[in-house]
C-alpha cells in the first residue's frame, strides 16, 4: 500500500496577500468577492477562499484562513485578517512596506501595518527595522503587488492603507521562538516562497538563521546551541543568565553571554554550525544531553534520524580502545539506550571526556574555523560536563 503523498500549504504572507486582494475587490467593486487568485513570488498561482467579508464606500474586510497543509505548524487554521482603507489624508510618513522590492509608484502608495495578534520588532538583526511591525518584506512586497492589480496607477488617486491582524495571535505567538527573537505581542508575517512544504525543515532553519542575526546584532561573539529546552537550561544557569545581568561565568574568552547568545538548533546541528561559519561567528558551544552528543559525535548532523543501534555500536567500540572494562557494571554492547549507559557508568569522566571530545571535534570539521565547546547536560539538570 502505498503513503498518501503529503498536501503542500501556504504561509502567513500568501494568506495575508490573499485576503488584501480580496478586501481591495470588495472596496472596488461594491459587491461580496468569495475568491480571489493571487501569484506567488515563484511564479505559481494559488486560489483562495474569503470569509468575513464586510465593505463601505470606504474600507473593507475580510480574512482567510490558513491552511498549512500537512506541516504541523502552530499557525494552521488561524484568521490572517486584511482591512483596506482609502485615505483622504496620507498617513504619517514612515519607511515604504515595499519600496526597494522593486515596486512601482502605485505600490509606494500603498501603506501596511499589524493589528491585533501581529508583532513588533524590538531587537536587531531582522528583516525588519526595530520599532516596526513584523511583517517581512517579500509578503509587504506580494501584499502591495496585490493590491496593485485591483488599483492600478490610472485608477487610483488617493493612497491605500492595509491593516493586518490575527485575533489569536499573541497567545499563538506563545508556543513559537518569536519573543526570543525580539518579536513582541503576536505573530510575524513570513514566508519567502508562499507555499508551506510539508514537514519540512526550513521553518526551524530560518528561525536558526535569524537567531544567529539577532545575537550578532546585540554584540554576542559567542553562540550557545542547544538541542532541547532541558540542556538550554543548563547552558543558561552554567552562564548565569537565566535572569538578565547575573552573568557568572563567560564562555572562556572573558565574554559575558547575552540572551540573545542562547539558539535553539534542535536536531538541525549540521546547519546551525555551519550558518554559523557562514555569518562569522567565532565561537560556538554545543549544548546537549548524552545521548544527542553521541549521534553528534558519531557524525550525525541531523540528529533526528541517526540510528541509535549503529551509534551504541561506535560507542562500544570507541570504549574497547580507550577504556578499561571494568569500569562499567554494564557491558555497553549490552545497553538499550545511551542514557542506560551513561547512568550505569556513575557518569564516568572518562567516557564523557571521550564523548564530547569526538563532539567537538565532528564540529569543527563540520564548520572550519570555528572554535567550539561542548557542554553536557546531565539527565536531572546538573552540568556534567564542558570544555
Amino acid at each position: 500500500m502505498s503513503k498518501r503523498e503529503l498536501r503542500h500549504g501556504y504561509t502567513t504572507g500568501a494568506c495575508a496577500a490573499a485576503a488584501a486582494k480580496g478586501a481591495a475587490l470588495m472596496l472596488r467593486e461594491q459587491r461580496l468577492t468569495e475568491e480571489v487568485e493571487i501569484t506567488l513570488p515563484m511564479g505559481e498561482t494559488a486560489r483562495f477562499h474569503l470569509h468575513g467579508q464586510e465593505f463601505t464606500g470606504t474600507f473593507a474586510a475580510c480574512y482567510v484562513v490558513k491552511d498549512a497543509g500537512d506541516d504541523p505548524d502552530v499557525t494552521n487554521g488561524a484568521e490572517i485578517h486584511a482591512r483596506v482603507m482609502l485615505a483622504e489624508i496620507t498617513p504619517s510618513p514612515r519607511p515604504s512596506p515595499a519600496r526597494g522590492e522593486g515596486e512601482g509608484e502605485d505600490e509606494s502608495r500603498i501603506g501596511i501595518e499589524g493589528g491585533i495578534g501581529i508583532g513588533k520588532v524590538t531587537k536587531p538583526g531582522l528583516a525588519v527595522p526595530v520599532g516596526q511591525w513584523a511583517i517581512n518584506p517579500v509578503p509587504r512586497r506580494m501584499i502591495a503587488e496585490a493590491i496593485a492589480e485591483v488599483f492600478p496607477r490610472l485608477a487610483s488617486r488617493v493612497p491605500l492603507h492595509v491593516t493586518l491582524s490575527i485575533p489569536n495571535g499573541e497567545e499563538l505567538a506563545k508556543k513559537t521562538l518569536n519573543a526570543r527573537l525580539g518579536i513582541i505581542g503576536g505573530l510575524s508575517i513570513l514566508g519567502t516562497t508562499g507555499i508551506v512544504k510539508p514537514i519540512s525543515a526550513k521553518a526551524w532553519t530560518d528561525t536558526i538563521d535569524a537567531a544567529i542575526d539577532v545575537a550578532r546584532a546585540c554584540g554576542a561573539e559567542t553562540i550557545v546551541f542547544s538541542t532541547g529546552r532541558t540542556s538550554e537550561l543548563v547552558a543558561q544557569k552554567f552562564f548565569g543568565n537565566r535572569e538578565a545581568g547575573s552573568g557568572k561565568r563567560d564562555s572562556g574568552s572573558g565574554e559575558k553571554l547575552k540572551e540573545e547568545a542562547f539558539v535553539m538548533m534542535g536536531d538541525h546541528v549540521g546547519y546551525a554550525l555551519r550558518a554559523c561559519a557562514r555569518k562569522e561567528v567565532r565561537r560556538v558551544v554545543l549544548a546537549g544531553q548524552f545521548a544527542k552528543l553521541l549521534k553528534i559525535a558519531c557524525g550525525h548532523e541531523q540528529t533526528h534520524v541517526s540510528s541509535s543501534e549503529l551509534d551504541l555500536r561506535m560507542l562500544a567500540e570507541w570504549c574497547g580502545f580507550a577504556l578499561p572494562a571494568s569500569r562499567f557494571p554494564l557491558p555497553v554492547r549490552e545497553a538499550n539506550t545511551a542514557r542506560q549507559i551513561l547512568e550505569a557508568s556513575g557518569n564516568d569522566a572518562g567516557l564523557i571526556a571521550l564523548v564530547c571530545e569526538r563532539a567537538r571535534e565532528f564540529a569543527e570539521r563540520a564548520a572550519p574555523g570555528l572554535e567550539v565547546k561542548v557542554l553536557l547536560a546531565g539527565y536531572h539538570g546538573e552540568m556534567l560536563y564542558f570544555g
